[in-house]
């Protein structure tokens, strides 16, 4: 029997209604409006096109929500200029600096500069240091997004063995940090795999859940994966799709149809992960307005 097909956009779709809940709750109560701040920096067509779904999507859901854009040529002073007047805006409780940016500013510096109480994308060291020590404030977009799919598909990571491909610091180690916490919703014994692995078949293949955010497409093989593992494959690739108008197609870190007929339950790519990358920075930024309110909140 095929694996349950994990709808990342029904779900994400959910998650803005409590979010939209959440932030009538924040202005009926408190006359305070849940703002985000995006800065793009740079003309990338992809970036581009994901600052605006989450700038629409954020509004859909009651939020205020404002794009800063500028050209690829800004000095990394402008743009630590911007991102330090976005930290003393009030109207703003997060912000997130679209990536990559472009070769001559310094990511982490940028990254660096955000009040780490306004960083929803929880790439601030501040808060990626309060995850590892198990006090998580701001947990990044898609390692969040991944556990809320888990979660509320019925497969709790709970004493389950958890296989992350792949070891960045957007999805890879948060992810593994998040999962490994003795908290709720985590609790798991994970292994981190990554491009030098040797054998990495043989991991995996012990995997209850395993993650995939290696951004090699189809790289996780059906033999590679247990039967009724969960399989969340974080990877967005292009490959040459010749008979397609755009002339190429999206494809995920894992071979989807092959491993679809093992896998107990396993993400589409696209209309998985990515929808819930973007409801789950929505959270962030509730959560951000909510802290500004009961700074008492933030343990």
């Amino acid at each position: 029997m095929p694996a349950m097909r994990i709808d990342g956009a029904a779900m994400a779709a959910e998650i803005r209604g409590e979010v939209a809940e959440g932030a009538a709750e924040m202005k009926e109560k408190h006359g305070v409006t849940p703002g985000l701040a995006a800065v793009l920096v740079g003309d990338d067509p992809a970036s581009a096109i994901y600052v605006r779904n989450k700038q629409r999507e954020a509004t859909a859901a009651g939020l205020y929500a404002e794009v800063f854009l500028r050209p690829a040529d800004t000095s990394q002073d402008e743009v630590l200029s911007l991102v330090a007047d976005l930290n003393g805006d009030d109207r703003f409780h997060g912000i997130l600096v679209q990536l990559p940016l472009p070769d001559h500013v310094d990511e982490n510096t940028v990254i660096e500069s955000i009040d780490p109480m306004k960083d929803v994308d929880g790439l601030h060291p501040n808060n990626m240091g309060r995850l590892m020590a198990g006090r998580p404030r701001f947990v990044s977009a898609t390692p969040a997004g991944i556990q809320q799919m888990l979660l509320r598909t019925g497969n709790d990571p709970s004493g389950k063995n958890v296989v992350v491909c792949g070891r960045s610091n957007i999805v890879g180690k948060p992810i593994a940090n998040l999962l490994m916490q003795r908290l709720a919703g985590s609790n798991a014994t994970v292994t981190v795999c990554h491009t030098r692995t040797a054998n990495l078949a043989e991991v995996t293949l012990g995997a209850d859940i395993l993650i995939a955010a290696m951004g090699q497409p189809r790289l996780i093989t059906a033999d590679m994966v247990k039967e009724g593992a969960v399989v969340i494959d974080v990877g967005t690739n292009r490959v040459e799709a010749p008979e397609r108008e755009r002339g190429y197609r999206l494809v995920g870190d894992v071979a989807y149809g092959p491993v679809r007929r093992k896998a107990a339950a396993i993400t589409p790519v696209p209309g998985g992960v990515g929808p819930m990358t973007i409801a789950m920075l929505l959270v962030n930024t509730l959560k951000a307005a909510r802290l500004s309110v009961h700074p008492e909140m933030d343990e």
